[in-house]
């Protein structure tokens, strides 16, 4: 297995990092950690998380992290064990705490994370850390790159994976917590098209066919799924853009 997380520095974003790394190295010793960026630009976090899952062996168990983004160790060593064998991605948390500069502080001067100031609650969350293999991964389509820059692309995947798989992912009791860093702009023309993006997943969702030509670019998913790892099994289909 390895844990891969993408990332392109910035300079409020060092220390989260450096933290995250710590974590696993402390909680997980001995496991690879590596990081990705694909080098778009903007900033392609879809495409980094497809890379991620590209470069590994179809059957792998892969941790992609966010690079602000702790979990607890048991949950995601519950995931990691379950994905192994799983058609579904695994997420090692049911409660997603964003600590933002408070907690970040608490954690920085030592307070369990478990007791860090929480700024809020994410209700609904989707990302931050997936446990899965390539073979699962590429059995959605993985993500969108379409989605370019900020937002959306992990709320899109959680209906094309809901629609294809015929299940949500595979939450695991548990928490996340992300560190503070200076937020992304949620405003202008590319973040409009990444919700105007967003609105074709909707329109596509619980319906197999449908979100299959949209992830896919052709109507008959187990085909091409099926193709892709028979014919190739070390290869990973990119998301269709």
């Amino acid at each position: 297995m390895r844990i891969v997380i993408p990332w392109r520095p910035a300079p409020s974003r060092l220390d989260a990092f450096d933290r995250v790394v710590a974590w696993y190295q402390q909680n997980l010793p001995g496991v690879p950690i590596l990081t990705i960026d694909t080098g778009d630009d903007p900033f392609v976090l879809a495409a980094c998380r497809n890379a991620a899952m590209r470069d590994a062996a179809i059957d792998e168990v892969v941790v992609i992290g966010d690079a602000d983004t702790i979990p607890e160790r048991e949950p995601l060593l519950a995931a990691i064990r379950a994905a192994a064998t799983s058609d579904l991605v695994h997420l090692p948390y049911d409660e997603y705490r964003w600590l933002g500069r408070t907690g970040s502080a608490d954690y920085a001067a030592g307070v369990p994370l478990e007791r860090c100031t929480v700024e809020q609650f994410v209700d609904g969350a989707c990302s931050g850390i997936y446990v899965a293999t390539p073979r699962t991964w590429a059995a959605h389509g993985g993500q969108d790159e379409g989605f370019r820059g900020w937002g959306f692309e992990d709320a899109a995947w959680y209906l094309a994976h809901t629609t294809l798989l015929g299940a949500p992912p595979r939450r695991h009791r548990g928490r996340v917590y992300a560190l503070h860093h200076v937020g992304e702009v949620r405003a202008g023309t590319a973040y409009d098209a990444n919700a105007a993006r967003m609105e074709r997943y909707r329109d596509a969702a619980h319906d197999p066919d449908r979100m299959a030509a949209l992830v896919f670019g052709y109507d008959d998913l187990d085909a091409a799924v099926l193709a892709e790892l028979g014919g190739e099994p070390d290869a990973v289909p990119d998301a269709v853009s």
